[in-house]
């Protein structure tokens, strides 16, 4: 088709060659329009001029949209040689997705990472091009691992471009190229060159209108229309919808072909592979001979070569929608027949479901497992596909349900949640046993859960764990388990029959496990003993439950309740289990390449790493956690932004994460999240010596009184505002609850805290006596945080008691922590006391070396490099090449002076503590 009237388009992809050429920005694109406008043309355009780079191209293809990873497989064969010096975690996933080893199922974001190492390590060789077309027809396995490459390519000489009728969600964060039809002048010279003879310039203008200029219908409409109607415009046909005019006029010339030259077209347009050998075999196995070919190529459909391509997407749909549902069944009876079922199992039995013209028990069987092969390689969307046309070709009714009910669950674990609704409703056509009934139930309830953490789950999973009970009391207990998660995060907006201690009676009341009870069970009976009888029923049976976590575990049933484990530490105030489990959590998290929790594991650590007054680290992992956010697409309540934030007291950043944060946690249903916020805002202000408005926001956190261990922080930091308002009785009311918690975990945390803020209700020796206690119980912690406002309160008490050299003492040790720890709300208040002491604390600045010379990313890499991390241990941390690590670390040795790895921890400000790589 040429490119008339495309220069500027031409000049967008040259820019983007000379980026690839250079690694520099503007280096993904994604060309989109309606069919037939030339997105095509545009990247033959970019192969032709990027001759001096190594093309990867691939086309998607809607017959293999059910295939897991087919298109990415097209993409990476070239690069397969070097799939050996890829991380193994990496390496191994790629492997088993490609179904080149066994393993277990692969995180497919480790998939992702190979990939984006296969293109970063090919390119230091020679710069990458790769063009994906017809985005909108690629496996959904395959277009998340693309689209993720093309979120996280920095400094790689690497090329990505798609060409898309739309812009699919998974690349609406990438630059974009819309594609128009032509300008009417270019339109009609167009034209001019495909007419073999005259045309009526009425008629000429009629055809530039009616096809808005698309090249495709430019090509292709005049073809249908007589010689006749060119010059004279006699009985031209009527305006149709463009897609549809261009499918037509395809049609008709399919039509037109002889049958065995239509029969070997419509071979080509089943076979989605565009193996040319192959479509030969399937048309000796129909008796067609290989003059069939020459019509064909006449009509300008399609060509067979060493591989079969056609002219447009648009002819291989008008082949295949113009055929009758025999010959369909037909060509693909013999393409199965002549697919190895060694080499492509999978694509064989799709072939054979699609050649049943009815329900077949052998097929059916045939794609379960072609289902479990899928599912073992990580494609939960493929296994889904399979098992669902498994279920459409089962007889028997049972069958049949369990097979919609193990596609449902496929999509549910693939995120495509919708489809799960529609399998499990043809699930429930059938008549159903108990225990399917129950996981009908069960899998509604998780839906209501995963999709948007909403009120309503906590409900649904107890009544999934009731029908389960007399089924599978192991499972029954893990839903019951599930069920408090679920209440826990919903909290104040739980629906009717879905609040805490709905969901701690009904779970106490489960059934005993058939197994030998183990950790999991102890976390639930712990759980709802203290939600249903009380905080101290279950602080002694969470400590253990806790204590014994882990060891005997596989890895998926660990990180499976560890969520779980750590908020429990959390609620029980032990900081050395709270430690230990956060830790693990994030490990495990990274080593596994469970990437699906690690949004959770960071939150946990942050939260820990918070608390013990490391701010730095904790600001290194939220830098992580927002990567892990950009690069998986994927969102969450901005608990650990916003908690640093506010302890700091960054009121411009708290205040608008806080906002962000209730108005995200009210549309999701998570009424944990409200708790949160508003207990941030309560600790803002409170640094900021604005206790009327942090007593406001403490009252909010603590509405919600049912859930005890939920309030921890919220009740510190309303004692404080409202002690300091003068308001007594609410602050002996939180104290009270406080005491409620200390009296049952008697932790040196807990005691701490709670001696503290007893202080602030008494006078004298005794509220001295306090603040010295809550000194020593802290001092016995990792929790510096509270060590420092225990210093403040006390050095305050003392300066209002006029006993000022004393109150210097503690002031100052306030105000060093505070400032060491980059808490500099509390710092200045701190600052202020010290004043009113005649005092003025020792100011010290930052050597600056951390925020003003080096980037946020350049700080990230610089860190985990002090940390001893390698380039491909930092890379798969943040999601970028080890070409990308390094680059960046060029940058930072040019910064700050220096020539190696080993002189970071002399540079790098001592303010800001790095992490350990444990970390």
């Amino acid at each position: 088709m040429g490119l008339i009237g495309r220069q500027g388009e031409c000049a967008r992809l040259d820019g983007l060659l000379a980026a690839v050429a250079h690694a520099g920005e503007s280096r993904t694109l994604v060309v989109y329009g309606e069919a037939g406008v030339g997105k095509t043309a545009l990247l033959d355009y970019l192969a032709d001029q990027g001759r001096d780079c190594r093309v990867l191209r691939t086309v998607g293809v809607q017959s293999d949209m059910e295939l897991a990873f087919a298109t990415l497989h097209q993409v990476c064969v070239p690069l397969l040689d070097g799939l050996d010096v890829l991380p193994s975690p990496q390496r191994d996933a790629l492997r088993v997705a490609f179904g080149l080893s066994a393993g277990p199922a692969p995180d497919g974001f480790l998939i992702a990472l190979a990939v984006l190492g296969l293109l970063s390590n090919a390119a230091e060789q020679q710069p990458v091009l790769c063009l994906v077309d017809d985005v909108q027809w690629l496996d959904h396995a395959s277009a998340r691992v693309l689209a993720f490459v093309a979120r996280r390519l920095e400094a790689d000489s690497v090329g990505l471009v798609f060409g898309s009728r739309l812009v699919s969600e998974e690349l609406a964060a990438l630059p974009r190229l819309i594609v128009h039809g032509l300008r009417e002048a270019d339109a009609r010279l167009l034209l001019d060159t495909v007419l073999t003879g005259p045309i009526d310039p009425r008629v000429r203008d009629q055809i530039v209108a009616e096809t808005g200029g698309n090249p495709l219908a430019l090509h292709e409409l005049p073809r249908g229309l007589t010689a006749a109607q060119l010059a004279g415009g006699f009985n031209l046909p009527a305006v149709t919808p463009l897609v549809g005019s261009i499918q037509e006029a395809y049609e008709r010339r399919v039509r037109a072909l002889p049958d065995p030259s239509r029969t070997l077209l419509l071979l080509a347009a089943a076979d989605p592979t565009g193996d040319s050998a192959l479509v030969w075999r399937a048309a000796a196995l129909l008796g067609i001979h290989a003059s069939a070919v020459l019509p064909v190529a006449n009509a300008q459909l399609a060509e067979f070569g060493t591989r079969v391509s056609f002219r447009h997407p648009l002819a291989r749909s008008a082949t295949y929608q113009s055929a009758t549902a025999q010959e369909r069944l037909a060509v693909h009876e013999s393409l199965a027949e002549v697919t190895d079922p060694r080499l492509d199992p999978d694509r064989r039995a799709w072939h054979q479901a699609q050649a049943c013209a009815g329900p077949d028990d052998a097929v059916a069987a045939e794609l379960e497992q072609r289902a479990a092969r899928a599912q073992a390689r990580g494609g939960l969307s493929a296994a889904a596909a399979f098992l669902r046309q498994a279920a459409v070709l089962t007889l028997d009714a049972g069958e049949r349900a369990r097979r919609a009910l193990d596609a449902a669950e496929a999509k549910l674990r693939a995120g495509a949640f919708d489809e799960a609704r529609d399998l499990l409703v043809m699930a429930e056509r059938e008549s159903l046993s108990e225990l399917r009934r129950a996981r009908v139930d069960l899998m509604r309830a998780q839906l209501a859960f995963v999709a948007d953490r909403g009120g309503d789950a906590p409900a649904l999973l107890l009544a999934a764990a009731k029908r389960l009970e007399s089924i599978d009391p192991d499972l029954a207990r893990d839903t019951y388990l599930d069920a408090l998660i679920a209440a826990i995060f919903a909290g104040p907006l739980a629906g009717a029959g879905g609040d805490v201690l709905d969901a701690a009676r009904a779970a106490a009341a489960a059934p005993a496990p058939r197994r030998a009870p183990n950790v999991v069970d102890a976390l639930l009976d712990g759980t709802a003993a203290g939600l249903h009888q009380g905080y101290a029923a279950g602080v002694p049976i969470l400590r253990q439950a806790l204590v014994d976590y882990g060891p005997d575990m596989s890895v998926e049933e660990e990180l499976r309740w560890m969520w779980l484990a750590c908020t429990t530490a959390m609620r029980i105030w032990d900081d050395a289990l709270l430690d230990r489990l956060t830790t693990r959590y994030l490990t495990l998290a990274r080593e596994s390449g469970a990437l699906s929790e690690l949004p959770l594991a960071l939150v946990a650590r942050v939260y820990m790493l918070s608390f013990s007054g490391d701010l730095a680290a904790a600001a290194v992992l939220c830098d992580e956690l927002q990567t892990v956010m950009d690069a998986t697409g994927g969102s969450l309540v901005p608990y650990s932004p916003m908690g640093l934030a506010a302890l700091r007291g960054d009121e411009p950043q708290a205040t608008a994460l806080i906002e962000t944060a209730l108005k995200e946690a009210a549309h999701r249903g998570e009424g944990t999240g409200v708790v949160f916020a508003n207990c941030a805002r309560a600790t803002l202000n409170n640094g900021l010596g604005r206790y009327e408005e942090a007593m406001a926001a403490g009252l909010r956190a603590t509405a919600y009184d049912r859930d005890l261990g939920e309030l921890c922080w919220s009740l510190i930091e309303l004692t404080e505002a409202a002690a300091r308002c003068g308001a007594t009785e609410t602050a002996a009311s939180a104290v009270g609850r406080l005491s409620e918690m200390a009296d049952s975990s008697g932790t040196d945390w807990v005691c701490g805290v709670r001696a503290r803020s007893q202080a602030l209700l008494c006078q004298g020796e005794e509220a001295e006596r306090l603040h010295q206690e809550a000194i020593l119980h802290l001092g016995r912690t990792r929790m510096r945080v509270d060590l420092a406002r225990a210093h403040l309160l006390y050095g305050e008490w003392l300066r209002r008691e006029r006993r000022r050299i004393d109150a210097r003492e503690q002031l100052g040790a306030a105000y060093e922590m505070f400032h060491a720890m980059g808490i500099e709300g509390f710092a200045e208040r701190a600052d202020r006391e010290l004043q009113a002491t005649g005092k003025t604390a020792r100011k010290r600045a930052g050597s600056g070396v951390d925020g003003n010379e080096l980037t946020a990313q350049e700080t990230q890499i610089a860190r985990l490099a002090r940390d001893g991390l390698s380039n491909p241990e930092i890379g798969a941390r943040l999601f970028i090449s080890a070409h990308t690590v390094q680059y960046h670390l060029r940058k930072v040795f040019a910064k700050l002076g220096i020539t190696s790895r080993s002189q970071l921890d002399r540079v790098l400000s001592d303010d800001h503590p790095v992490a350990d790589k444990r970390h």
